[in-house]
């Protein structure tokens, strides 16, 4: 009797015990239940494209359960956690600099029954400032918070890289562009010009290929006869120039940019920013007008002057832009479509269709004699 009442007084003890422990638990994992999270991506990713120079990140927090009280968390960036990153994922970035980012009101509050705060956002900006070859991150982590946090998200990552500037690009082989609204394009009276275009070409081959412009009027094409086919050449209705340092490679891509100015006749060309040959005079001393449905991309004379390959940021000025600025900083790529002087800005874009617009609003749009074919491309590579 004494061994009965005796393993019975133990398991009485026994199942106190375990009521205790998972009375524990329970209250464990209430607490656990309702630590409060972000709902953000661990790791943000902004691209430098050219065209952001700011760009806004949010950070999310969030229960699980409504509490009778406000909870409220507090974010900061630490620099500190850099090397962690690197190390968690294997790279060498660094510390996005102070004067590039700020954070908006870096506390979240959820307020009592509530289960959501609100956003912290966080604002990068000058990012054009930024190396494009360097990796960068914004460490920001929970600084204080009155109700505990999960450790897992308790750190977002904001990293700043360099993207491709040039994501699609058209090739105008057997195809050509004219322009649409002549009446009301700002390509008239240009009494100076300069003319850009990144074309990657796979062949001349042939007597005459075009770039822009109106045939037995003022045309930038490339070759003639007497002429290497490779070899840039202004025609206009007062005579022709060229230079034999004017040529063009195949295979690769390339910037190319000529000048014009009506005072003297006076005539550059630049190949990926560097002046070739030395300066030609043309005859033509007139202004320049090519508001005309005779304007065409890729066309001269007749449809098997076309220029054979792919071509992206084609721009026309009413002004002569210096070396300085046709060589400056991814000036190839991109360019603001409000630059002063910028007539007509075709960026080649699109990535289907035949409609190329312009950038800059004053409505010089083109449209292709026949479907493009569109290229996928990572520019500047």
């Amino acid at each position: 009797m004494k061994h009965i009442i005796k393993k019975l007084s133990f398991t009485l003890l026994l199942v106190f015990c375990i009521s205790v422990v998972c009375s524990s638990c329970s209250d464990d994992m209430k607490s656990y239940d309702n630590k409060a999270f972000t709902t953000s991506s661990k790791v943000g990713t902004i691209l430098l494209k050219g065209t952001n120079d700011a760009e806004d990140a949010v950070i999310k927090t969030k229960i699980a359960k409504p509490e009778a009280i406000d909870v409220k968390v507090t974010y900061k960036a630490d620099a500190s956690l850099v090397g962690e990153y690197n190390l968690i994922y294997n790279e060498s970035a660094t510390i996005v600099p102070s004067e590039n980012y700020e954070i908006f009101d870096g506390i979240s509050v959820i307020e009592a029954g509530a289960m959501e705060g609100n956003d912290v956002v966080v604002h990068f900006k000058n990012l054009s400032d930024l190396d494009r070859d360097l990796v960068y991150v914004l460490p920001v982590t929970v600084a204080d918070s009155n109700i505990g946090f999960l450790k897992s998200t308790r750190t977002s990552y904001f990293v700043i890289k360099g993207a491709a500037l040039i994501n699609s690009v058209a090739n105008i082989t057997n195809n050509y562009l004219a322009l649409q609204s002549p009446e009301s394009s700002t390509l008239n009276n240009l009494n100076q010009l300069t003319i850009e275009a990144l074309v990657r070409i796979d062949q001349f081959g042939k007597l005459i290929s075009t770039i822009m412009g109106i045939e037995g009027n003022f045309l930038f094409r490339v070759g003639d006869a007497g002429v290497p086919d490779n070899q840039l050449q202004l025609a206009t209705s007062s005579g022709n120039v060229t230079d034999a340092a004017w040529q063009i490679p195949t295979n690769e891509w390339v910037h190319v940019a000529a000048t014009f100015n009506s005072t003297d006749g006076a005539v550059e060309f630049y190949l990926n920013g560097v002046k070739k040959g030395s300066t030609q005079y043309t005859g033509y001393r007139r202004v320049v007008n090519w508001a005309s449905r005779s304007f065409y991309i890729g066309k001269s004379y007749d449809n098997n002057r076309w220029l054979e390959g792919d071509i992206c940021e084609v721009r026309v000025w009413n002004r002569v832009l210096t070396g300085d600025e046709i060589e400056a900083k991814n000036h190839y790529y991109i360019i603001a479509p409000d630059s002063e002087g910028l007539m007509a800005y075709w960026k080649f874009d699109e990535g289907s269709g035949k409609v190329v617009v312009d950038h800059t609003g004053n409505g010089n749009t083109v449209v292709a004699n026949a479907d493009m074919r569109w290229d996928s491309v990572s520019l500047p590579q």
